[in-house]
């Protein structure tokens, strides 16, 4: 029992140093970080007449989010472009420049991701994707994404019958040229509000702006 002292020592010590590496750590990082210009002023201080980066969430993005982080999305996507040489993104089109610590400061929870069993989707929202093509995707991914292995959501959809005229807001299937997916005739597919919240989610992610410490000339 004479050893004890010691061991409860090492014990302690042992906690104080992984809590200083992981919070202490992560605040030092993190924590001071403000929404900034893309440049600063010659004295480093922030262009109050410029347009301050990331931008926040507004209207049903903000929602969407939710549904996002409901749906468990971030189990299969990430939401964070890599370092020049520490995979494909750039070669793949998926960012101009790596992330930041910036970029994530106005989230409650850093939708970072687990794998990438699906495409990197912290610029989604810069790609030829427009919304009916995500409500597509959402709807059945087979639909835009032949041999996708992502589940459909049409639990987030109304299947219904046509009352006079279209709902302004039905999918158009278009593009679904296998005729596999497309409603019978005298129904459509409206989206439910979550269905457009969380397209409208997608649609903001963007990191598509330069801040101080990461320029798109980080590539060259």
């Amino acid at each position: 029992m004479k050893n004890l002292p010691f061991l409860i020592s090492g014990i302690f010590a042992t906690l104080l140093f992984s809590w200083m590496g992981v919070v202490l750590g992560t605040q030092i990082q993190y924590g001071d970080l403000e929404r900034s210009s893309s440049e600063l002023d010659e004295n480093g201080n922030i262009l109050s007449d410029e347009t301050l980066f990331p931008e926040p969430l507004v209207g049903l993005a903000q929602i969407g989010e939710e549904v996002y982080t409901e749906m468990g999305c971030s189990h299969c996507h990430t939401q964070q472009v890599r370092k020049k040489g520490m995979g494909s993104d750039f070669e793949r089109g998926w960012g101009k420049r790596q992330s930041v610590a910036r970029d994530y400061i106005l989230q409650s929870r850093v939708l970072l991701g687990s794998y990438r069993i699906g495409q990197d989707l912290a610029n989604v929202g810069d790609r030829d994707y427009d919304r009916n093509w995500h409500m597509l995707h959402f709807y059945n991914p087979q639909i835009t994404s032949p041999n996708s292995n992502m589940p459909p959501y049409s639990f987030l959809f109304d299947y219904k019958k046509i009352k006079g005229q279209k709902s302004l807001d039905a999918l158009d299937f278009s593009m679904d040229t296998s005729n596999l997916y497309k409603p019978e005739e005298g129904f459509e597919v409206v989206p439910t509000t979550r269905a457009k919240a969380l397209v409208e989610y997608m649609m903001s992610l963007n990191q598509d702006y330069e801040l101080p410490e990461m320029k798109f000339t980080a590539l060259e």
